[in-house]
């Protein structure tokens, strides 16, 4: 018989990592999608498709990607050990990593259309006044996008609460760690603990179906 204490643990972990996952990969896509739509690099098409890249790869090939970045056999991973005194790997860290990197897509993409979604000659007009790009970010281009940047947290915190294949393969499924509710429900599965399985199932597809409903209104409105 499973305890309340170990059918909440997976919730827990799962909305902390999401909450942390979602936070970073907000301010990565939003410095990203402001960079984009500022000037357009060199490189412009190989950067954007690497930034969609882990929306459509396989959730166990991001994940198994992530593994060979951050584990002992790269100099990355042995970097990133010396600095934090462990391996990363198989850690709640490794588990907000795989999330921030699945949820970011679908910001930047929410994020870069917003911002692509305003008449261009308001920035101009500012620029013309002396108004300094940070200025022009902050007091026209952010208010003016609020919406999109409501939906495109939304949609990036549902993301990665929904995350299985890559935070299997790199943050493991270990109890009050790095297991998640997408994990605990596979585990439930397998043991045969059908109602607890499908409690939680119930739980993340209402919780979804919330922040779906709510990006939806929002962009509807945009």
């Amino acid at each position: 018989m499973m305890t309340a204490m170990e059918f909440w643990s997976p919730v827990t972990v799962s909305l902390q990592v999401t909450v942390a996952a979602s936070w970073f990969s907000f301010l990565l896509a939003l410095a990203a999608a402001w960079a984009s739509t500022r000037r357009r690099w060199a490189n412009h098409v190989a950067m954007e498709t690497l930034f969609m890249l882990p929306l459509v790869l396989p959730p166990s090939v991001v994940g198994y990607g992530l593994l060979v970045l951050l584990g002992r056999e790269s100099w990355f991973g042995q970097w990133l050990e010396t600095l934090w005194g462990q391996p990363l790997v198989f850690t709640w860290w490794a588990a907000v990593i795989a999330a921030t990197v699945v949820a970011f897509p679908l910001i930047y993409q929410t994020l870069k259309s917003g911002f692509h979604s305003h008449d261009p000659e308001l920035a101009d007009a500012a620029r013309t006044m002396g108004a300094q790009e940070w200025q022009i970010f902050r007091y026209i281009i952010l208010p003016l996008s609020w919406r999109h940047l409501v939906t495109g947290y939304i949609l990036g915190f549902a993301r990665a609460l929904g995350e299985f294949g890559a935070t299997l393969m790199v943050a493991g499924n270990i109890p009050g760690k790095t297991q998640t509710l997408p994990t605990a429900i596979y585990l439930a599965v397998e043991a045969g603990q059908e109602e607890t399985a499908l409690s939680w199932v119930l739980m993340v597809v209402l919780f979804s179906f919330l922040l779906m409903a709510v990006s939806r209104v929002m962009l509807r409105k945009a």
